[in-house]
């Protein structure tokens, strides 16, 4: 291959001086290149592919710094907290604080739940790959214990028809903040720890309202009629999450 015959191959689909012309239409194989280079026929992008840069670009115009993941359970948490707030009005005509518990222990109980719904609300949110069943379930069962135990052992109603009121108590409390909780997961990838946690987040607000608003205090009503509700929440959180579709697949 002569020197033209380099330029005319680097010269390829641009215009040739009229030198390497020359040289073309004397030499057959740059003019057999040249020709079949011409009869190529230019072939485009799908038009997909064009549009999912454009439309990143776009994202990252409109939201160039990602949003700190810390916003997401503050939101939660003050939903929480306003539902909290209802409930404890719409309880009041009733009587809000009847449990008959030593003060000390209604209180610590309460901070121990109310630690449990901000702490699911990170555990649910907090983007990290792997959530450990482990610690779900080991603070689960801490604060399962917790409320059975530290109730005032006295039984005000007959067993079925306290454990009836105070089952549909927890749940209607519990509906909501677990319809936000659902919400904020659609928006992350799916998990199942996190879903229990996001469950037993939301929970935490039915069995805060009940934990001082109920007078029982015997561990089978606990257990049965404040524990069990929650701990269903956190099951019922698992199966419909699984069922959703998800916004966002990031961790």
């Amino acid at each position: 291959m002569s020197p033209e015959c380099s330029r005319v191959l680097d010269a390829l689909g641009q215009p040739l001086p009229p030198e390497l012309a020359a040289h073309v239409a004397s030499c057959a194989e740059c003019l057999a290149l040249v020709e079949g280079f011409d009869a190529l026929e230019p072939v485009e992008a799908p038009a997909v592919k064009m549009a999912v840069p454009a439309q990143a670009l776009e994202e990252l115009a409109a939201h160039p710094a990602p949003t700190p993941w810390w916003r997401e359970v503050l939101m939660l948490v003050g939903a929480y907290v306003g539902l909290t707030a209802l409930g404890a009005l719409a309880l009041t005509p009733l009587g809000l604080f009847l449990n008959s518990a030593p003060p000390a222990v209604v209180v610590v109980l309460a901070l121990l739940v109310l630690l449990t719904m901000v702490g699911g609300a990170v555990v649910a949110l907090a983007p990290v790959r792997r959530v450990a069943w482990g610690l779900v379930g080991t603070c689960t069962a801490v604060v399962a214990l917790s409320v059975v135990l530290g109730g005032s052992g006295l039984a005000v109603k007959g067993f079925l028809a306290g454990a009836i009121g105070c089952m549909r108590t927890h749940m209607l409390l519990s509906a909501l903040p677990l319809l936000s909780a659902l919400v904020m997961l659609r928006r992350s990838a799916y998990h199942p720890a996190r879903a229990v946690a996001a469950g037993l987040s939301a929970g935490a607000v039915g069995l805060l309202l009940l934990h001082v608003h109920c007078p029982d205090g015997s561990a089978a009503h606990l257990a049965a009629s404040h524990v069990g509700p929650w701990l269903l929440l956190g099951g019922l959180a698992l199966l419909v999450r699984s069922r959703l579709p998800t916004g966002n697949h990031a961790p």
